[in-house]
């Protein structure tokens, strides 16, 4: 049995390179869609068995501290906007990125 070490090499750095940059697109598209004034306030699930359970006003003030941070922005609305493009754009990449490397998987072998 041989080992074709050449083209071990090659699919670990196709893996290693796709995910470098699903993680950097979707960082940035986070990135973006906070400086366009869109803070994603998620708030935790509350499960029976949980250590901690967050209180209703803990959720407020999260809610409350994105919606200020939101209007303390130095951006015009033009670019809160473009901003909020460039988020969105980046997370169809990641998207579309996800989708193929499944599509290979399935398809090209």
């Amino acid at each position: 049995m041989t080992i074709d070490w050449l083209a071990f090499v090659s699919v670990f750095i196709a893996a290693f390179t796709g995910a470098m940059l699903v993680v950097l697109f979707y960082a940035l598209g986070l990135r973006l869609l906070v400086r366009s004034g869109r803070a994603p306030v998620v708030s935790p699930a509350e499960f029976t068995d949980a250590i901690t359970i967050v209180s209703d006003k803990d959720i407020r003030r999260a809610e409350k501290a994105a919606a200020k941070a939101a209007k303390r922005s130095p951006l015009t609305q033009g670019q809160r906007q473009l901003a909020l493009v460039g988020a969105y754009a980046c997370f169809v990449v990641c998207g579309a990125a996800v989708i193929a490397g499944v599509l290979i998987i399935v398809i090209g072998h």
